[in-house]
């Protein structure tokens, strides 16, 4: 078992892990040893409550595509066993955050005085401007 929260987690079976060899500098280690991560996770098939796939699916984030599968690449420590507890955390985080639900925004109107702070703001702003400009010559 995955755990999410203290009353949720997911199923081992969920969460599919596969090693990879990992990209850029790192010697021959690089070459030889499969220890970059590829975590995939099927949204649409998990378990997760429903409010938290859809905030999942509208993330705008190129890790879940078209089908709803978000794929995490780790591969910032040498050793597998590190890659994946870090795939693993930051799919947690990613869960976490879709869990809370975004507060609506309360639309307010601006008080008279703001209002007329912003106007006086502008037009000292055009006399500054108007400062600026060439003065003729007489």
């Amino acid at each position: 078992m995955f755990k999410i929260t203290e009353t949720l987690s997911l199923a081992d079976e969920e969460v599919h892990l596969s090693a990879i060899r990992a990209q850029g500098a790192g010697g021959q280690n690089v070459n030889k040893v499969s220890s970059a991560v590829h975590l995939r996770f099927d949204i649409p098939a998990s378990s997760l409550p429903e409010a938290c796939k859809q905030r999942l699916l509208a993330l705008p984030d190129r890790r879940v595509n078209d089908l709803g599968i978000m794929v995490i690449k780790a591969q910032r420590f040498r050793t597998r066993e590190q890659n994946v507890a870090d795939a693993l955390a930051r799919l947690r985080v990613l869960i976490q955050q879709a869990l809370i639900e975004p507060r609506n925004r309360i639309a307010t109107r601006p008080t008279r005085s703001s209002g007329e702070r912003r106007l006086e703001g502008k037009v000292r702003r055009g006399r500054l401007k108007l400062l600026r400009s060439n003065v003729p010559d007489s």
